[in-house]
């Protein structure tokens, strides 16, 4: 406890000095495309047809093969090539939550759709990584081996090991981010995929009921993550933030309920935080039960929710400077927490107060901190603040966006920009080589790394844009996630519409026509009880071969449940996702035991063929 309360106290506020310059004002909607590009640059595995960061190639494709699982794909964290589990679900669920607060501005501006495909990248890993209800792998490489060396992604030669949490080893704080992720994401593919977002409230599901029932801290079973992604706030607010979302995701009663009867146990009325992230998650489930509050959902738990929006709030007033316990900001203004990645905090904490002040003015009420009451808008006008701050309205006049600007980083602490591309010069780079040819290099990096926002300045706006300064230059996810929906609000403006009432993310805008489903039936007669179609989802030309990817949804149209299908499946010369190979059949996915009346399951294939011939071998309804 001693070190956790060392972690949120604060030093006193510094003046805010009034800057004796004036700025352009910003675009916004390019500032958001860049920052996009950024999660493209980050990606694991093997990287799609539409893959618009073209400097990077396939990489980490053994990943979890030694464990016997696929853990191919998913995010790099940051400048390095480890996939850590915590933040890359946390950067899930923070992505998530600008699609759903922020949806509409974002289809305004034309990204909805790669801000989704963003999304999904994470999902598609966090599902591979959860293969069964109690076990979820949670880090793929070593920290250790890979700081040793300076290499590509593509030229790996670092341990790859895979870490697992189950019942004898477990990690409510992982278990309940990634359960958190599941069930945000399940929202933003409610309506444009169904399946997949039933498919991600399963796991969520299965991921709360494991965090919960085996408690324990992940880095005690994942040990060699201590020195990178300690849990330090312990799993109580991973709890809370998952319960948080399940509700949000599924308006069942048992999870306001275990918000309402931990509330005070686990901390969510009790901690008054000026900071979060990727670890401390207590202010973003303060926002969000206040939010359940204002929308009347509280029911006998009104009480223990005012108690968690008084902490909402205290964190409010304390970004605005207007608190018991403030923040502490540089002069030029930012808020500053620590010397490593400052930039984390920034725009987590500009993320809630834009959202907070969106849920108080649909709620037509003030904000009501101890230097007296404040209105909503200056809440956003915090938030804008630091946004500008980070694209070049600060005593530097520096971007802490690479490639915003005129003035942004050059010299980021980051394998990949770092280090000539694999696509111009495929020459194997070692790893003590890449140190000493590409790390020590004092020139410009080779490949722009688009939307990165780095670590930032120091306590005094101070910034050396040095690549061996990895608290100032290193960009993470984690940074880039919270500013996708605060882009998209600053840039669409606030639409008109009230932010209590129930979400529903808009589609994606298609930028050219679907192509027409090819359906084919099983064959069986019309009142068959099992319906399957086929649709043609996409498709690409590589090597001089053309490739098709096909979604294929299996329904079970009787009015029992559908259980032990076997299906057969021929003319199939590509890879399948979705269902479980049974010896010459395919059956049900390992996350789904039987399919209830009226429900679908969805899976895919790809290959550079006609559609492949599907029919039902077996089935059993009970």
């Amino acid at each position: 406890m001693e070190k956790f309360a060392r972690l949120i106290s604060m030093a006193p506020l510094l003046l805010l000095l009034c800057l004796p310059f004036a700025f352009a004002g910003h675009d916004y909607g390019q500032a958001l495309s860049k920052s996009l590009l950024f999660f493209e640059a980050q990606r694991s595995g093997y990287l799609p047809h539409n893959q618009r960061v073209t400097w990077r190639a396939n990489s980490g494709l053994n990943d979890g093969k030694a464990s016997g699982v696929d853990l191919v794909g998913g995010y790099y964290d940051a400048g390095d090539n480890v996939k850590f589990g915590l933040p890359m679900a946390f950067t899930i669920t923070m992505m998530s939550w600008s699609i759903i607060e922020y949806g509409k501005q974002l289809g305004s501006s034309g990204e909805l759709g790669n801000t989704m495909e963003a999304v999904k990248w994470g999902t598609d890993y966090l599902i591979k990584a959860h293969p069964q209800p109690y076990v979820l792998y949670g880090e793929v490489g070593d920290g250790n081996t890979d700081h040793y060396c300076w290499q590509r992604p593509e030229d790996m030669t670092t341990d790859r090991r895979a870490y697992k949490i189950d019942p004898s080893n477990p990690g409510s704080d992982l278990a309940g981010e990634t359960a958190a992720a599941m069930a945000a994401a399940s929202i933003v593919f409610r309506h444009s995929n169904p399946t997949y977002a039933n498919e991600l409230l399963t796991h969520a599901h299965q991921l709360f009921d494991f965090a919960d029932k085996y408690r324990g801290k992940y880095d005690s079973s994942i040990s060699v993550v201590q020195k990178y992604y300690r849990s330090v706030s312990g799993y109580n607010d991973e709890l809370l933030w998952a319960a948080a979302w399940l509700y949000q995701a599924t308006n069942n009663q048992y999870y306001l309920d275990y918000l309402g009867n931990n509330g005070d146990s686990m901390g969510g009325t009790g901690w008054g935080m000026t900071e979060f992230g990727w670890d401390v998650k207590y202010a973003g489930v303060q926002t969000l039960v206040a939010k359940f509050l204002m929308q009347g959902k509280a029911g006998h738990h009104a009480a223990v929710f005012e108690k968690y929006q008084q902490k909402a709030e205290y964190f409010m007033c304390s970004c605005l400077g207007k608190g018991t316990r403030n923040a502490q900001k540089t002069p030029g203004g930012l808020i500053y927490r620590q010397r490593w990645n400052n930039m984390q905090f920034v725009t987590g904490a500009s993320f809630l107060a834009s959202v907070y002040s969106d849920y108080l003015a649909s709620a037509g009420r003030n904000l009501n901190c101890a230097a007296g009451n404040v209105a909503p808008s200056q809440l956003l006008s915090f938030a804008k603040s630091q946004v500008d701050y980070i694209l070049g309205d600060n005593p530097r006049a520096t971007s802490y966006m690479v490639g915003y600007g005129n003035n942004y980083p050059r010299q980021v602490h980051h394998r990949g920009s770092s280090i000539v591309s694999y696509k111009v010069d495929p020459t194997f780079v070692s790893c003590r080589g890449g140190y000493a040819t590409w790390f020590s290099r004092k020139g410009s990096d080779p490949n722009l790394l688009t939307g990165a926002i780095v670590g930032g300045p120091d306590a005094y706006d101070n910034f050396a844009d040095e690549r061996d300064n990895y608290e100032q230059t290193e960009p993470a996810t984690y940074n880039n996630a919270p500013l996708l929906g605060l882009l998209a609000r600053l840039s669409g403006g606030h639409g008109g519409y009230n932010q209590l009432l129930p979400v529903v993310v808009p589609g994606p805008i298609e930028k050219k026509p679907a192509p027409q489903p090819r359906v084919t039936p099983a064959p069986a007669s019309t009142s068959s009880p099992i319906s399957i179609a086929q649709k043609m989802t996409t498709t690409w030309k590589a090597k001089g071969n053309t490739y098709y990817r096909y979604s294929i949804t299996v329904t079970n149209k009787s009015a029992k449940e559908l259980k032990d299908i076997k299906l057969s499946i021929s003319k199939l010369y590509g890879p399948l996702w979705g269902l479980t190979k049974s010896g010459n059949s395919y059956a049900f996915p390992s996350w789904i035991s039987s399919l209830p009346a009226g429900k679908s399951l969805e899976f895919v294939y790809i290959h550079s063929a006609s559609a492949a011939d599907i029919s039902v071998a077996s089935y059993t309804l009970a």
